[in-house]
């Protein structure tokens, strides 16, 4: 039935649409960062001794 159309049409999109924005969301939500971790090692500095 041609008048039906439309309606079948928009629920098409609706449904595609949610399901995009479902999985955008949950690729955004999901993602888990891992931490960097701090340099512990020190600049050792060496101090020379002038003997004149």
């Amino acid at each position: 039935m041609p008048q039906m159309m439309p309606m079948s049409w928009t629920i098409l999109f609706m449904f595609f649409s949610t399901t995009f924005m479902m999985f955008n969301l949950m690729n955004y939500f999901m993602y888990n960062p891992t931490k960097k971790k701090e340099m512990t090692k020190k600049i050792k500095t060496m101090e020379k001794i002038w003997k004149w």
